[in-house]
């Protein structure tokens, strides 16, 4: 069993959504619920990876398929059209600054 197959459905839509770039408070508003409660969500997800950081949990969800590692589990907890991913009109903003950042730390921070 992978680390990831002990997450629960929330945990990796919030996994997918900082992947995507978005803050606690942005993640809060997209699963209309409060910044602790994502924070919990974070903590909880952290443990069961064995990372320690926003950015850590982003290179674990991109090294994993990025915004379709969930459907790699086989557990079929969510679909790839479960409608949670960021609105249509700032998903390419959210997703491009996720990759920027990715590549960013991937290259030990230079541009």
């Amino acid at each position: 069993m992978q680390p990831r197959d002990r997450l629960t459905a929330k945990e990796i839509q919030v996994a997918t959504l900082v992947w995507q770039g978005l803050t606690n408070k942005d993640i809060a508003r997209v699963l209309r619920t409060s910044e602790q409660v994502v924070k919990n969500y974070l903590r909880t997800a952290f443990d069961k990876l064995g990372v320690w950081t926003r950015l850590e949990l982003a290179l674990y969800v991109a090294a994993h398929g990025g915004a379709n590692w969930h459907v790699q589990l086989g557990n079929g907890l969510l679909s790839t059209a479960a409608g949670w991913n960021v609105a249509a009109g700032e998903e390419g903003v959210a997703h491009a600054d996720a990759e920027r950042k990715t590549a960013a730390a991937a290259s030990g921070g230079a541009r």
